[in-house]
């Protein structure tokens, strides 16, 4: 899922741009994110910036041919820099650039791998905690020799109290690092989509096996849970109970406001759309309804 994240009354909320299907075929995570990949390039304007979590490759970003782009990378990645180092008295000439190594790791044999000193170091203070970036400019993928012609990108180190590990961001326009840091975190409100979706419609499990069914129906989940944080977003704030002295318009106050109010006679509903009145009480219900038993064994 594709959205843009913008904001209402104070509340930032993702608004949904695409829904990618898996292919029934290629039904790969790489064939899932090159489709993504290639309809985010075609709708990205200039002045956007692509927003990616831990799971797709810098590679298949850079490839797809996206602009401006923050992407999550593992604490592991190393890259290059796109110049040489300094000529050694003896041997050939270098090709590659000199290795950087943003986070330090432990080897298989135990031993200490430190990491390569960085090329900028910004802090700041935010709700009173001290954050912490290191910066890696123009750098290129390990197997790139030197050129002037490589796209290159940066790399954050930021180090922040209220999280366990670093966050490592590739980067592909110098930013300051304290935007770098407010514009990752602000992929939060994508996920509220699906949050929404699953908890509070309550479309957490299902129960289709058609194909079609099975691509169609969290494509309506989604659109639902989008439509119910953005009512919940314009609509007044509505108290849970006597006790809640500082309601916020959040999607689960909404959905408990309308649970048990009757459903208007009076809106406009296409003529296709009727009660089956079909009895059913003689039929098993739920997960008794598709449970296989075994043939009874014949003679």
């Amino acid at each position: 899922m594709v959205g843009d994240v913008g904001e209402i009354h104070g509340q930032r909320l993702a608004l949904p741009r695409a829904i990618v299907r898996v292919h029934p075929k290629y039904g790969t995570v790489g064939s899932l994110w090159y489709e993504v990949l290639r309809g985010v390039a075609r709708s990205l304007k200039v002045d956007d910036i692509l927003v990616l979590d831990a799971g797709v490759k810098i590679r298949q970003v850079l490839e797809a041919g996206i602009g401006n782009f923050v992407l999550r990378l593992a604490v592991n990645f190393t890259a290059n820099r796109n110049f040489l180092p300094q000529k050694k008295e003896k041997g050939r000439l270098a090709q590659y650039g000199e290795l950087v190594r943003p986070l330090a790791r432990k080897g298989k044999d135990g031993r200490i791998i430190e990491a390569t000193s960085p090329d900028e170091t910004q802090a700041w203070v935010e709700d009173g905690r001290t954050i912490r970036a290191e910066i890696w400019r123009d750098l290129v993928f390990n197997e790139n020799k030197v050129s002037e012609n490589n796209r290159t990108f940066d790399v954050y180190a930021i180090h922040d109290p209220e999280y366990d590990k670093p966050w490592l961001l590739a980067v592909s326009v110098p930013l300051n690092a304290k935007s770098v840091h407010a514009i990752y975190k602000d992929r939060w409100p994508v996920e509220q989509i699906p949050l929404s979706a699953k908890h509070m419609v309550g479309a957490h499990r299902q129960f289709v096996h058609n194909e079609e069914s099975i691509q169609r129906l969290p494509e309506l989940v989604l659109l639902a849970g989008s439509v119910l944080s953005f009512l919940a977003a314009t609509a007044p704030a509505i108290a849970t109970g006597f006790w809640d002295r500082k309601p916020k318009r959040t999607p689960g106050r909404f959905r408990r406001a309308l649970h048990g109010k009757a459903f208007p006679e009076d809106a406009p509903i296409s003529g296709q759309v009727r009660k089956k009145n079909s009895k059913t009480d003689h039929l098993p219900k739920g997960i008794l309804g598709h449970r296989r038993r075994k043939a009874p064994l014949t003679a």
